[in-house]
């Protein structure tokens, strides 16, 4: 038994679009549980990450990219990420050591100025640059916001990892866990079995394609004694020549799409899966209230 109070609370992890707060959250958690790429944009929910120790239970909520927003579906990306900043007990605003300050950075300072939580600045990709170049950056970032910590890390390597969550639990309030601690999030199993689906939209084909995706789960069954779920998904486009890339020559970009995404979902619910997809054109769906609703988006 243990005489030191137990903290809990939330932190939100907040930045430009791809400067690795999924791959963090990700690293934190030691399990997958938000889809990643080399793309920006790739996070449209926030989606919260929980993380239990013995003496703390960090609710990571991970939130999309903040970039200059010109549809709908980005706009209410961005609106998202900016309300996960009021609503938290500690802020993490992720950079990337590798990189010049971005002017969308300069204008998330200064919503960050406003917050009335602490803030805390995560340098991320530490990995990729001289320990002058990080220290340069420290300095030039240190003098932008005054910071109540400047944390470098590497999500990638988990190089400081643990590090940053024993610093983000210091920050929180004493209190109970809101969770169990045993649960890794407070997203469903078929939230994340679609975002696994669209994570290999993203990764496997052309650059306009993934950002008119959206993927729905219509059906998650259990087989009782077969050891095996059956899901189906259908992959949402917004014009016919999308769905042609998405399907391939002879349905060869599907069946790599539902190969990767199989067995990914196999990992994740720890049992044989058969998964099938389909595609489906629902023009203007990124721009429809009504569409962006049965997404999940709004």
């Amino acid at each position: 038994m243990t005489d030191t109070p137990f903290h809990s609370g939330f932190a939100a992890l907040v930045g430009r679009p791809n400067v690795g707060k999924s791959t963090l959250l990700n690293q934190l958690l030691g399990e997958k549980v938000v889809i990643t790429s080399d793309k920006p944009q790739t996070t449209r929910n926030r989606i919260q990450g929980i993380l239990t120790t013995d003496n703390s239970q960090i609710v990571f909520v991970d939130t999309p990219g903040i970039h200059v927003a010109r549809s709908r579906i980005n706009r209410l990306m961005v609106e998202s990420a900016l309300g996960a900043v009021r609503d938290v007990d500690v802020v993490l605003f992720l950079v990337e050591a590798d990189a010049e300050p971005h002017r969308e950075e300069n204008a998330l300072l200064e919503v960050l100025a406003k917050a009335t939580a602490p803030v805390l600045l995560v340098i991320n990709k530490i990995d990729r640059v001289p320990k002058e170049t990080l220290l340069a950056r420290m300095a030039a970032y240190g003098t932008a916001h005054p910071f109540r910590e400047i944390v470098p890390v590497s999500a990638l390597s988990g190089d400081g990892v643990e590090h940053l969550a024993r610093v983000v639990s210091e920050y929180l309030p004493e209190g109970p866990p809101y969770f169990p601690d045993d649960q890794l999030t407070d997203v469903p199993e078929r939230f994340i079995v679609a975002e696994m689906v669209r994570e290999q939209v993203f990764r496997l084909t052309r650059d306009e394609i993934p950002y008119s995706v959206a993927v729905t789960v219509d059906s998650f069954s259990e087989r009782p004694g077969q050891d095996l779920v059956a899901i189906s998904a259908t992959i949402h486009v917004e014009r016919d020549s999308q769905k042609g890339v998405i399907i391939g020559q002879r349905g060869a970009m599907l069946k790599k799409i539902g190969s990767n995404a199989r067995r990914q979902i196999e990992t994740f619910l720890n049992s044989r899966v058969f998964l099938e997809l389909f595609v489906k054109v629902s023009r203007g769906w990124s721009e429809s209230p009504g569409k962006l609703r049965e997404f999940g988006y709004e």
